[in-house]
């Protein structure tokens, strides 16, 4: 229906959903995580379908939880490739993580006041000790 009315898809998934982002983090760790191969199954789904992006879900996996799951993202990257996924990344120090594992062209949501800080760690011209001077790839390039 999406594709019908001449619309991009991006559906989310993930390994946990709570409210917005509103529940506790102790609520969210007593319901638990889903597999995450059922949310892999589903991404796989909806890539036949031709959808334009999958939204990766924070929730279980960088937020709301200690420690971070980042065998399960680096699970949706292996088994869907980097092109058609994006991770949600609430946080300076989440998207800093992504960049500095993934490279500096990986798909991340961050909320609008962040742009500007993402963009400059992109082409190397902001970071901490972990990222200063080791993020390259922007800094000659037009994108």
């Amino acid at each position: 229906m999406v594709h019908k009315e001449g619309l991009k898809a991006k559906p989310e998934i993930g390994i946990q959903f709570g409210a917005g982002g509103a529940t506790a983090a102790a609520e969210l760790k007593a319901e638990g995580t889903r597999d995450a191969g059922y949310a892999i199954s589903q991404a796989k789904r909806f890539l036949q379908e031709d959808v334009y992006m999958i939204m990766i879900e924070s929730e279980g996996i960088t937020e709301n939880t200690d420690p971070w799951s980042t065998d399960v993202a680096a699970r949706f990257i292996n088994e869907l490739g980097l092109e058609k996924i994006m991770f949600e990344a609430a946080d300076p120090s989440v998207f800093e993580w992504y960049i500095k594992n993934y490279g500096y062209n990986i798909n991340l949501f961050v909320d609008h006041s962040q742009i500007v800080q993402l963009e400059c760690l992109r082409a190397g011209i902001w970071g901490t000790k972990s990222t200063w001077g080791r993020v390259q790839g922007l800094g000659n390039q037009n994108r």
